[in-house]
C-alpha cells in the first residue's frame, strides 16, 4: 500500500463539519432524549445536526442526493449520493458519556468513495478516499496489520453480545469492549484499537464511512446477511440491517467466525 499524501478534503465540507461538531460539543450534557418509534433515542441535537448536514451537502454538491438517519432513508437516484449519520451514539451523548461520532460518506457506483468520521469529544477527524488511503487529523493511518500495540480487544455491539451464549464452552478469543457507537466499533479495528468487531444490526448510515476506512487499511469484512454493495435507487433502508464481522487480518477474521456464524444462526435480532 502506498503512503497516502495529505487528503484534499473540500474546505467548505470541513467548515460544515466543524459547525456541526461545535454545536454537538456545546449541547453535550444539556440534551434530553425522546424515544423514536423503533425504541432508539433521539435528541434535538440529532435533528438539528441531520437537517444542517443534509441542507449543507445539498448546497455544496447540487445534484447529489442524500440519505440520512433522521431524514430520507431511501437510496437516491442520483449517480453520486451521500449517506449521513448526524450523531452516531445518541445514547452515549444523552447519558453524558463523551464518545460519539458524525459519519458521512459519498457513494458512487454502489460503494463509498469518500468517508469522514468526526469524533467531536476527541476532536479527531478520520478521512478515507478510495484508492488513496486514510488519515486521522491529517496524518496517514498505518494499516492495523503493521501496528504492534494491539491489546487483544474485540468490540461487540449490545445486540451481538448474546452470541456468547451460543458457544458457552468456547472461550471468546478477545477482551470484550462495547463502545456504544456502531461506526466507531467498526473503525476501531482499522485504528488498531481492537482486532475484530461484530455488529448485529447496523444500518447503512452506521457503517457507510467505517466501511471505506476499513477497506482502505486492508481490513477484511465478512457480510453476514445482506451486502450493502450495489444498493438500488429508491430502495428503502429504514428497516434493513447489514450484520458484519471485521478484523485486522484474515486469520483473525477466521478465528472469530464461529461467533459470527452463531449470530447468523440466531436470525433477526
Amino acid at each position: 500500500m502506498k503512503v497516502p499524501t495529505p487528503h484534499p478534503l473540500d474546505p467548505r465540507l470541513e467548515s460544515l463539519l466543524d459547525r456541526v461538531a461545535d454545536r454537538q460539543r456545546a449541547d453535550f450534557g444539556h440534551s434530553q432524549p425522546d424515544l423514536k418509534a423503533d425504541g432508539s433515542f433521539i435528541t434535538a441535537c440529532d435533528r438539528w445536526s441531520d437537517a444542517t448536514l443534509v441542507e449543507g451537502l445539498a448546497e455544496l454538491f447540487p445534484g447529489e442526493g442524500v440519505l440520512s438517519e433522521e431524514g430520507r432513508q431511501q437510496v437516491p437516484a442520483t449517480p453520486a449520493y451521500w449517506v449521513v449519520d448526524p450523531l452516531d451514539g445518541t445514547t452515549n451523548f444523552a447519558a453524558g458519556i463523551p464518545y460519539w461520532a458524525i459519519s458521512i460518506a459519498r457513494f458512487e457506483a454502489g460503494v463509498p468513495v469518500l468517508a469522514i468520521l468526526d469524533v467531536p469529544p476527541l476532536r479527531q477527524r478520520i478521512v478515507a478516499i478510495r484508492g488513496e488511503g486514510a488519515w486521522r487529523n491529517g496524518k496517514p493511518i498505518p494499516p492495523p496489520a503493521q501496528q504492534l500495540h494491539n491489546a487483544g480487544c474485540a468490540s461487540l455491539c449490545s445486540r451481538s453480545i448474546r452470541v456468547l451464549q451460543k458457544l458457552p464452552h468456547r472461550p471468546f478469543p478477545g477482551k470484550i469492549r462495547l463502545l456504544g457507537v456502531a461506526s466507531l466499533n467498526l473503525v476501531s479495528v482499522a485504528m488498531g484499537q481492537t482486532m475484530a468487531a461484530l455488529e448485529a444490526t447496523p444500518k447503512i448510515w452506521d457503517l457507510a464511512a467505517a466501511w471505506l476506512v476499513l477497506e482502505e487499511l486492508g481490513c477484511p469484512l465478512r457480510w453476514l446477511g445482506a451486502s450493502p454493495r450495489g444498493l438500488q435507487a429508491g430502495q428503502d433502508l429504514a428497516l434493513t440491517d447489514f450484520p458484519v464481522l471485521v478484523a485486522n487480518r484474515q486469520e483473525t477474521l477466521e478465528r472469530f467466525m464461529p461467533w459470527a456464524e452463531a449470530l447468523e444462526i440466531q436470525g433477526p435480532v
